[in-house]
């Protein structure tokens, strides 16, 4: 089995919320029942304190549908909050930007708010919420069409969500800081929080043989255990840069045929780089990551990033 974990990198200011609404057009729907599959499981300066953007259910735009309720208010921040009131024990929710890809998650709350980010940057999305008939059968119980346009593009990538879960208080937000106390530079805090992960964590076999779908990575269980899936590995990372501010995305697609999940950083520098950390069965092993910083990039690495088969990229969280 491969499983693979990219990292890109980025150096950007403080970001901070915007007031302005957005426009939003409630859509009229007819019940309808839909068959939803569950997803697979992917296998593959010093701060002195985390910076933690926690999202929130503002109450300034809300909209409500039978046992739904739809907060609106930040979606220039990349998100949106639904809590179900409901008694069903199978929610899903899906997310979709225009006619493009469909973001299909489980509602875990009840009687509180959770947070549905907003990734495909500026533009008109569909939310939609669902009620479980049966098995895969589910009947539409919600549905709005929002436009976004995000205060910082970088947003939703910086905000903590159900893949990525993390408070000021997590363990693993802690030790991040911990890890990079020494430097001020982005790009080496992505490589010491690489080393610390890889280098002190053990793929789990038995775990990628028998994770079911619906597993949502438990970051301060992953980091206590020091043992996981690539899944894992890549929700650790994300989540000690995310909390030092370093825009980071939870990618999962495909390496070939292997479903797996890697992890994407921005940098002025670099911009976006995909392919610098992968898992060859055996060990982890991370390309040389100074190319990013300055501009220029191995052969190795283009030729392997090159080729179009190599990397599929489905959904960034």
């Amino acid at each position: 089995m491969v499983c693979l974990i990219a990292i890109t990198v980025m150096v950007t200011p403080c970001l901070t919320a915007c007031g302005q609404e957005n426009e939003l057009t409630e859509k009229v729907i007819a019940a309808e029942e839909v068959i939803i599959e569950g997803e697979a499981v992917p296998l593959a300066n010093v701060p002195e304190k985390a910076t933690i953007l926690v999202p929130i259910a503002s109450g300034t735009t809300t909209y409500e549908g039978g046992s739904v309720l739809m907060d609106a208010s930040n979606t220039s921040q990349g998100y949106v909050m639904i809590k179900y009131t409901g008694k069903n024990d199978k929610i899903k929710v899906q997310v979709t930007k225009g006619s493009g890809t469909t973001y299909t998650y489980n509602l875990n709350a009840r009687d509180a708010y959770e947070v549905f980010p907003l990734t495909e940057g500026d533009g008109s999305y569909s939310v939609k919420v669902f009620e479980n008939l049966s098995g895969s059968k589910y009947s539409q119980a919600f549905s709005k069409s929002v436009n976004v346009k995000l205060t910082n593009q970088f947003l939703p990538f910086l905000y903590p969500n159900q893949y990525v879960n993390f408070t000021a208080n997590s363990e693993t937000v802690k030790q991040g800081l911990e890890v990079t106390k020494d430097t001020k530079d982005d790009l080496k805090k992505v490589e010491l929080v690489y080393d610390y992960v890889v280098g002190g964590f053990t793929y789990d076999k038995v775990k990628a043989k028998t994770v079911a779908s619906g597993y949502l990575p438990e970051v301060d269980n992953v980091l206590a255990k020091k043992k996981g899936i690539c899944f894992d590995y890549a929700a650790v990372m994300t989540t000690m840069l995310r909390s030092q501010n370093i825009p980071c995305k939870l990618v999962v697609g495909y390496t070939g045929d292997i479903y797996h999940a890697w992890i994407n950083v921005y940098t002025d520098e670099s911009g976006w780089v995909d392919g610098m950390i992968f898992f060859d069965g055996n060990k982890w092993q991370m390309m040389d990551p100074t190319f990013a910083s300055s501009g220029k990039k191995s052969e190795s690495i283009m030729k392997y990033i090159g080729d179009g088969s190599n990397y599929t990229a489905k959904y960034a969280y």
